[in-house]
């Protein structure tokens, strides 16, 4: 048991008023609506609250509101960490918010009582339910009546009903969205997943093969009273029968709201060679009731536009129907009768065409088209062209229709939007993920080989291309990907200028957080501290921070760091001469968390608020958590090493799919398919078994052969990664045999002779444990750089000392002697440890040590290491600007710039002003 456990009642009272949580809208400004709610997640002191009913959200002037709450990870004694927190849709959104224990706050009537909401099979859904599934939600009452979402389940389904929406969700079938209702009035129908394949690259290919999704089960995750959550997931059946391409979509409705979150989720389990995905989109039936002069299509545009058009249209006629006409068709709203129009408009209506379709297309991230067409045996006609669409459309008539938008619509491209049948009672509105006018989809490796058949020729070419190949290793098969859409009812035609709040909504949906300053106080998610520019020396690192992060936020947009399996990864080498990214060069290309990217930019996120970094470190967590890691499939629960494809790399490694890197997502957003990221790879421990993550470079290979009860597990980058996966899962469902395995091999750490230092230790599947005999030296230099550092922070002070002997002070050893002199090393070790230096990286353990000792002579050594610099960006970042005719557009050059010494100069620098800013030499 630990201390905090032992903790009374008294003690917990008098501790509770310390949750006092501000929250912040992340863009400094509450949106102008939040039209589908919000959620996030906020920290709670440890051993405080042991359940979400003893918390409550307060607005700005302390006035209670409507909120949802649910635990999203706790403590090890079982109290609250996290509060997931859910509101429903608001029209005038507060300026900021607090999460607060009522009785410290306010007098207001305190918190309902909080029912249970765990997740419900209702066809054959995932049996992981009860401590898994979220566990629980309550609604904050305040002064005033306020909207709920209720869930009610039968045998056939699901429906959801927001106040303002009812949405009926069938058990099975190729049906995701049976309706959409707004007061009774059915707005759209229908909704279903749609692809096609054909088994050659070409486009448009003759003998394409058109697929629908089929549910299998339907989940309700959570079930109100601010927000429903319901899961689907299926497989996508084509004509022939094939069962592939299985998926996951969550639908999220908030109390009070119009709107849907659909967030889709799928694996790709394909064969490259013979499956070339060439369509995948959503699609919705919406009933048209009015005449085609009463119908509307809107669809967005670059920059906030929209196109405004009427099937068929009553302005720039020869006769004018009258002003009044024109401006109600226009607006959307219903036009005047008939008989009261102009100079015999009505009669001549019959000859004016109605178009039937409208479609446009993003196939690049700088140029969409837009066309329309009379009927499908009719040639399309060119409405408009232009830079970056919104990724909205609508249509409907006066009496309702639907909204569609894809968030990233333009950035993940080849997408594209469909209307069809507006002509008809029965119309349909298509959201194209993949266009299915683009170029299929082609994820056959990028070359044949070159001869590299023996593991002697694939370290060879290494040297040369920092590829890492090996034969069958580049296959895409169990990679994913996920897209986030907003569907919208409406009752009529929405307003010009309620469509652009709503399409703003779906281009940037706006983000609560908490406070720099609360996240801080939290103690949690590793070792930083608040920007402080209190003196010169100061500054100028906090200076270097700013000037890398802002280079990068900028390199998305000039390298055009876009499309559909790139939108979110960074690239890890630049190419002086020719000034660009190494985007063909082997392991120089993408990414892909190599040395911890996303460890920066969420650090850099906690500490000042920013929120161009915070949506910079989603988007590579979306990525790198569905991209670059396999759900399926031979690898599964592994991520590919960085390469010119993202699943290229013949490194396959827990190091690339680690929880390190999504936790902090999770944590501030709640979000749940981030959530499953992390506890699919519970079981990751028993890829050991089947993939040697050192097979070509280790020393004993001729000798080492897998074995459960000896398995060789790296105490650096393989074990940082089973720790996190263990300790994600242990505090987000309670797992016990996570809990278990992470102490239990805490402890056998600090058992082991040479703890850290021993590098390589052998793990017993079956046990969980390691063989704590083992006794020898050696220590790389990549140990640390892949969430090490801060996961054994994080655990230091989490854990008590009793139920991990040992591992402190293993940890704190490793931290004091990597960058020991070598009779340090010698006479503590026996000898020395071998891995490279790499000072700058390594100050911060130092920096570490420093700081737990007390040892101003070690925060000395550090800041020295720190000041050597990295790999390759020596003293200052500097860039330049580059102008054609030298390169295709202007660019921002750094000739020195590795990502590699971004990310971790980078954590340095934020971890060694926490630990040992005091410190810092002004010269």
């Amino acid at each position: 048991m630990t201390a905090e456990a032992t903790m009374t009642d008294r003690d917990r009272d008098e501790h509770r008023s310390e949750v006092d949580v501000p929250i912040r809208w992340i863009d400094d400004a509450p949106p102008q609506q939040l039209p589908a709610g919000a959620t996030l997640g906020a920290p709670v002191p440890r051993g405080v609250v042991t359940s979400p009913e003893d918390l409550a959200l307060v607005d700005e002037t302390g006035a209670p509101v409507q909120a949802q709450l649910w635990p999203l990870a706790t403590w090890p004694d079982g109290s609250v960490k996290w509060a997931g927190i859910g509101l429903g849709a608001q029209t005038e959104p507060s300026a900021g918010y607090r999460l607060v224990v009522p009785s410290s706050a306010t007098a207001a009537t305190p918190p309902a009582t909080v029912t249970s909401s765990v997740r419900r099979d209702v066809v054959g859904a995932d049996p992981r339910s009860g401590a898994e599934a979220t566990k629980s939600a309550g609604e904050n009452a305040g002064s005033e009546a306020a909207a709920t979402v209720a869930v009610a389940e039968d045998p056939d389904g699901v429906t959801i009903d927001t106040g303002a929406l009812t949405v009926r969700i069938p058990a099975r079938g190729g049906v995701l969205v049976e309706s959409l209702a707004i007061a009774g009035q059915e707005v759209a129908r229908g909704g279903v997943l749609v692809s096609s394949v054909q088994d050659q690259p070409e486009p448009n290919h003759p003998g394409r093969e058109h697929g629908v999704g089929q549910v299998d089960s339907v989940t309700v995750e959570q079930a109100g009273p601010v927000r429903a959550v319901v899961r689907i997931e299926g497989r996508h059946h084509t004509g022939s029968g094939r069962a592939w391409l299985p998926f996951t979509v969550r639908l999220v409705a908030a109390a009070g709201a119009t709107h849907l979150r659909l967030v889709h989720s799928f694996v790709w389990d394909g064969d490259a060679n013979a499956d070339f995905l060439s369509s995948l989109g959503v699609r919705f039936d919406v009933p048209l009731r009015a005449q085609p002069h009463d119908r509307h299509v809107r669809l967005a545009g670059a920059d906030g536009g929209l196109l405004r058009e009427a099937v068929r249209g009553l302005t720039g006629l020869r006769r004018d129907p009258g002003e009044a006409v024109r401006n109600a068709q226009m607006a959307g709203e219903p036009t005047p009768s008939a008989d009261t129009w102009d100079q015999d408009v009505a009669r001549l209506a019959q000859w004016i065409p109605t178009w039937d379709g409208w479609s446009l297309r993003q196939h690049n991230a700088n140029g969409y088209t837009i066309r329309k067409r009379t009927t499908p045996d009719h040639p399309w006609i060119g409405v408009a062209e232009g830079t970056r669409s919104g990724g909205f459309g609508y249509l409907g008539d006066t009496g309702g229709g639907l909204g569609l938008g894809l968030t990233g619509f333009w950035q993940s491209h080849p997408t594209g939007i469909d209307i069809a049948g507006a002509a008809t009672e029965t119309g349909s509105l298509t959201m194209w993920l993949w266009s299915p006018d683009a170029d299929p989809m082609d994820l056959r490796f990028y070359h044949d080989g070159l001869g590299q058949d023996t593991y002697a020729d694939q370290l060879d070419a290494l040297d040369i291309t920092y590829e890492d190949y090996e034969p069958g290793f580049g296959d895409a098969h169990g990679i994913a990907r996920t897209h986030e859409l907003d569907v919208v009812a409406y009752p009529a035609t929405p307003s010009v200028e309620q469509l652009a709040v709503d399409v703003a909504h779906t281009v940037e949906p706006p983000r609560l957080a908490p406070t720099p300053e609360a996240l801080h106080a939290a103690g949690v998610l590793g070792d930083w501290d608040l920007p402080d520019r209190s003196t010169p020396a100061r500054a100028r690192l906090e200076d270097r921070l700013d000037a890398l992060l802002d280079f990068y936020v900028g390199q998305i947009d000039q390298r055009s760091w876009y499309g559909f399996w790139n939108y979110g990864d960074l690239m890890h080498s630049y190419d002086a001469d020719r000034h660009t990214w190494r985007y063909d060069v082997g392991g120089y290309a993408w990414d892909n968390s190599e040395l911890s990217p996303d460890l920066w930019l969420w650090t850099a996120f906690l500490r000042t608020g920013r929120a161009d970094v915070f949506r910079l470190a989603e988007r590579l967590t979306r990525h790198t958590g569905d991209v670059d890691v396999y759900h399926a499939g031979q690898w599964k629960g592994l991520g590919t090493r960085h390469n010119v494809q993202h699943w290229g790399c013949s490194a396959k490694q827990l190091r690339i799919s680690t929880p390190a890197y999504r936790r902090h997502h999770y944590f501030l957003t709640a979000d749940e398919h981030t959530r499953d990221l992390m506890l699919e790879l519970r079981d990751s421990d028993q890829t050991f078994l089947g993939l040697d993550p050192v097979r070509k470079v280790r020393p004993d290979a001729a000798t080492y052969t897998p074995q459960r009860s000896a398995l060789g597990v790296g105490l650096g980058t393989d074990w940082s990664s089973l720790a996190a996966t263990w300790l994600a899962d242990w505090e987000i469902t309670g797992n016990t045999r996570s809990r278990d395995r992470l102490l239990g091999t805490m402890t056998d750490i600090g058992a082991l002779p040479r703890g850290f230092f021993t590098g390589e230790a052998l793990y017993d599947l079956d046990t969980g444990r390691f063989d704590t005999s083992r006794d020898r030296v050696g220590a790389s230099h990549l140990s640390i750089m892949f969430g090490l550092v801060e996961i054994c922070s994080e655990l230091v002070d989490l854990v008590d000392e009793q139920d991990a002997p040992g591992f402190a002070d293993a940890w704190l050893q490793y931290c004091r002697l990597y960058l020991g002199t070598p009779e340090e090393q010698v006479a503590e070790l026996g000898a020395e440890h071998g891995g490279a230096p790499f000072e700058q990286p390594h100050s911060r353990v130092l920096a570490y040590a420093a700081h737990r000792l007390g040892r101003a002579d070690l925060a000395e050594r550090a800041w020295q290491a720190f000041f050597v610099g990295g790999e390759r960006m020596r003293g200052e970042f500097v860039s330049a600007r580059e102008e054609p005719p030298y390169v295709l557009a202007p660019v921002d050059d750094a000739p020195t710039l590795w990502t590699n010494d971004a990310a971790q100069g980078s954590l340095a620098t934020m971890q060694c002003l926490a630990l040992i800013g005091e410190h810092l030499p002004e010269e």
